[in-house]
C-alpha cells in the first residue's frame, strides 16, 4: 500500500515540476512552487489530481493554479487542443473562424480573469492563422455560440477534444504574447453585429407590444454583480417595457461578489434580499434575477398576503411553457402545424409539458440532464422543418427563443415581463396563473434536494446497493410504503418500461443516474453531479386534471421524499451530509 502511495506522490510531484517549467503566470507559479517545496500530497493531490473534465456543460473547474482549476496555463493548453481538433475537423477553418467571449468573473490571488483567459485563447488560434471574433465587452453567454451548428458540444467531441488537451500540453512559442493579437488583421469584434441581430431576433417572441407600452407593472432586476444589467435593460427597451429598477448595489460587474454568499439565485432568497427591500420601496410587485453569465433567470412575485414567492425553476418552467404555446397558437395560422410543434425539458424536470402537449396536440420529448442535450435536439428537430417552441430544465434554464439554442436568462426575463404585463391586464398574478395551469393540465409537485459526500467510493457502494437490492441484479420493489412500479438506469441502459428493457436515452457508465416510478404516479431521480460532491434527487407527483387536493398532493410528496432518503439515501449509515439553507 505504501509504495503503491509513493509512486503516486513521486507523479503528483513530476506533474508539478513540469508545471513550473511551463507556467509563465507569477501568481500560479508561486503557488506551485510553495506546493512543491511543502511536499503535502494532500495539497498536490487537489491541484494535480486530475484534467478538468467535460460535464453537463463544457469545461469547468474554480480559478486557481494546477490542472485540476482554470488559469493561464490550462487555458493555452486546452486552446491549443481545440485548435488542434478544429483544424482536423474543418479544412475551412482559416476562412470560418471562432468565436470567443468573456464575462466578469476573475480571481485575483491566482491572476486568472475570464478576459485574461479570452485574450490567450484568442492569441492561440491567431498564432495559427485562424480568424478570432474576440467581443471586446463582457457579455451574457447566450451570445457566443459553441459547436457550428450553434449548440454545446456533445459526444464524440467532447472525447476528441479531451485528447487534443492532452496531446498538445506544451505551450507554443508565442502561447503567452497577448499583445500580439492587437495589432493582427484576423482579430474581428462582433459585439455590436451580434447585439443588434440578437434583439432583432427575440423581437418575433413580442406579441403584446401595446399592452407593454401602456402597462402599470414595475419590475427589478438584479444581475448579481455579473453581466446581465445592460441586457436586460435593452431587451425591455426592444419590448417596448419600460425599463425595470436595477438594483443599485448589484447591478455594475463584480468579481468578489460582495453583498451575497453564493452568487446564484438559484439557491433562494438570501440572494434576493436586497431586490426585496428595493421592490418594496419603488412599489414593484416582480422580481427578475439572472446569475453572474445571464444564462439563468430567477423570478418572485409579491402575494396579495405581502409575502414574496420565490417560483421554483419547474414553476417558471410551466408558466413560460404555456405562455408561449398560447401566443404560438393565437398566431398560427394553420391548424394543421400543431403536429409539428416540438417542446424539450431534461429528464430530472417537471412533466408538465408532457402534460400540456398531450392535451394540446403537441409533441413533448426529455432529453438527458443540460442544455447541451436539448440544444443539440432541438437542432436536429428544427433541420427536420419542425418547430421546437421551448425546452427548460429545473435549474432555472429556458431556451425561449430559437435564435439562441442554450439557456437564455436575457430573453427569459423579458418574455416573462411581457406575460406577467399581459396577466395583469385580465387582474391576474403569475402565481394565480400558475394554478389555473395547474388546474387546467393536472397538478405537478416538484421537491429536490442533495446529500453532499466527499467520498466516490460510498456513492458507488449506495448505487450499487440500489442495483442489487433484494439479490444480484434485482433493484428495489418498493421504498417504505410505496410501491416501485418502473426502473430506468441510464448508468447501465436498463429500462424494466420497454419491450427491450433497454433505455432510450443515452447512457453513461461514467455518472450515476437511476430513476424510480412509483404506482402512486410519483417519479424521483437519483443522480451524481458532473462537478460537484453530491448526491441529487428530484422527486414529482403528476395528478391528472380535476384532482385539486393539493394539500394532500404535497403531504404524499414529502412523505415519499421522507421514504426515499431512509431507504435509498441511508445518510446515517453513509454518513451523508444534508444540504443546508
Amino acid at each position: 500500500m505504501a509504495a503503491r502511495g509513493s509512486a503516486g506522490d513521486a507523479a503528483l510531484r513530476r506533474a508539478a515540476e513540469q508545471w513550473l517549467l511551463w507556467d509563465k503566470n507569477p501568481k500560479t507559479y508561486t503557488i506551485v512552487k510553495q506546493l512543491l517545496a511543502e511536499g503535502n500530497a494532500g495539497e498536490l493531490q487537489k491541484y494535480f489530481g486530475s484534467r478538468m473534465e467535460f460535464g453537463t456543460a463544457g469545461l469547468r473547474a474554480a480559478m486557481g493554479a494546477g490542472i485540476s482549476h482554470m488559469n493561464d496555463l490550462t487555458i493555452i493548453q486546452t486552446t491549443q487542443g481545440f485548435c488542434r481538433y478544429l483544424e482536423k475537423n474543418f479544412s475551412d477553418l482559416k476562412k470560418r473562424g471562432v468565436v470567443i467571449g468573456f464575462d466578469a468573473r476573475a480571481h485575483l490571488s491566482s491572476g486568472g480573469s475570464s478576459k485574461r483567459f479570452a485574450r490567450l485563447a484568442a492569441n492561440t488560434f491567431i498564432s495559427q492563422g485562424v480568424p478570432v471574433y474576440l467581443f471586446s465587452d463582457i457579455i451574457p453567454t447566450p451570445f457566443v455560440v459553441y459547436w457550428e451548428n450553434g449548440a454545446q458540444i456533445i459526444s464524440p467531441h467532447d472525447k476528441g477534444i479531451s485528447q487534443a488537451i492532452e496531446e498538445n500540453q506544451e505551450p507554443w512559442p508565442q502561447a503567452w504574447d497577448d499583445k500580439l493579437i492587437d495589432s493582427s488583421p484576423l482579430l474581428h469584434d462582433p459585439y455590436a453585429m451580434v447585439n443588434k441581430e440578437y434583439f432583432k431576433d427575440i423581437q418575433k417572441q413580442c406579441f403584446y407590444r401595446n399592452i407593454n407600452k401602456e402597462t402599470n407593472l414595475k419590475f427589478v432586476h438584479t444581475s448579481v454583480h455579473g453581466v446581465g444589467h445592460k441586457f436586460v435593460q435593452l431587451a425591455f427597451k426592444a419590448f417596448d417595457l419600460s425599463p425595470p429598477f436595477a438594483v443599485p448595489e448589484q447591478k455594475d460587474p463584480d468579481p468578489d461578489f460582495p453583498t451575497v454568499k453564493y452568487p446564484n439565485p438559484e439557491e433562494g432568497k438570501g440572494v434576493l434580499t436586497l431586490s426585496f427591500a428595493l421592490a418594496e420601496k419603488d412599489g414593484a410587485r416582480i422580481i427578475l434575477a439572472n446569475d453572474p453569465d445571464a444564462d439563468r433567470l430567477a423570478v418572485a412575485e409579491k402575494q396579495e398576503s405581502g409575502e414574496w414567492k420565490v417560483f421554483s425553476g419547474n414553476e417558471l418552467g410551466a408558466l413560460l411553457g404555456w405562455w408561449i404555446f398560447t401566443c404560438w397558437k393565437n398566431n398560427s395560422k394553420d391548424t394543421h402545424a400543431i403536429k409539428d410543434v416540438y417542446m424539450l425539458s431534461s429528464t430530472v424536470s417537471s412533466k408538465i409539458l408532457r402534460a400540456i402537449a398531450l392535451k394540446e396536440g403537441f409533441h413533448f420529448e426529455e432529453t438527458l440532464t443540460g442544455f447541451k442535450w436539448m440544444g443539440n435536439r432541438a437542432k436536429q428537430l428544427m433541420d427536420q422543418g419542425k418547430a421546437v417552441l421551448f425546452a427548460f430544465e429545473e435549474a432555472i434554464g429556458y431556451m425561449c427563443c430559437p435564435a439562441v439554442l442554450d439557456k437564455d436568462g436575457v430573453s427569459a426575463a423579458v418574455i416573462t415581463a411581457e406575460m406577467a404585463s399581459f396577466l395583469a391586464t385580465r387582474n391576474l398574478s403569475l402565481s394565480q396563473q400558475l394554478k389555473a395551469v395547474y388546474d387546467e393540465y393536472g397538478f405537478h409537485i416538484t421537491k429536490a434536494s442533495y446529500f453532499i459526500c466527499h467520498d466516490p467510493k460510498v456513492i458507488q457502494q449506495l448505487f450499487d446497493n440500489l442495483r442489487n437490492f433484494d439479490g444480484k441484479n434485482t433493484y428495489p420493489k418498493s421504498c417504505g410504503r410505496f410501491k416501485v412500479s418502473g426502473i430506468r438506469d441510464l448508468t447501465t441502459g436498463y429500462d424494466s418500461s420497454q419491450p427491450d428493457q433497454k433505455a432510450i436515452l443515452p447512457t453513461s457508465k461514467s455518472s450515476q443516474m437511476i430513476t424510480f416510478t412509483f404506482a402512486n404516479g410519483g417519479v424521483a431521480t437519483m443522480r451524481t453531479s458532473g462537478t460537484e460532491p453530491k448526491i441529487k434527487y428530484y422527486s414529482e407527483l403528476c395528478a391528472p386534471p380535476g384532482n385539486s387536493d393539493v394539500e394532500q398532493l404535497k403531504k404524499e410528496l414529502d412523505e415519499l421524499v421522507n421514504a426515499l432518503e431512509k431507504h435509498f439515501f441511508q445518510p446515517e449509515k453513509n454518513k451523508l451530509q444534508r444540504k443546508t439553507e
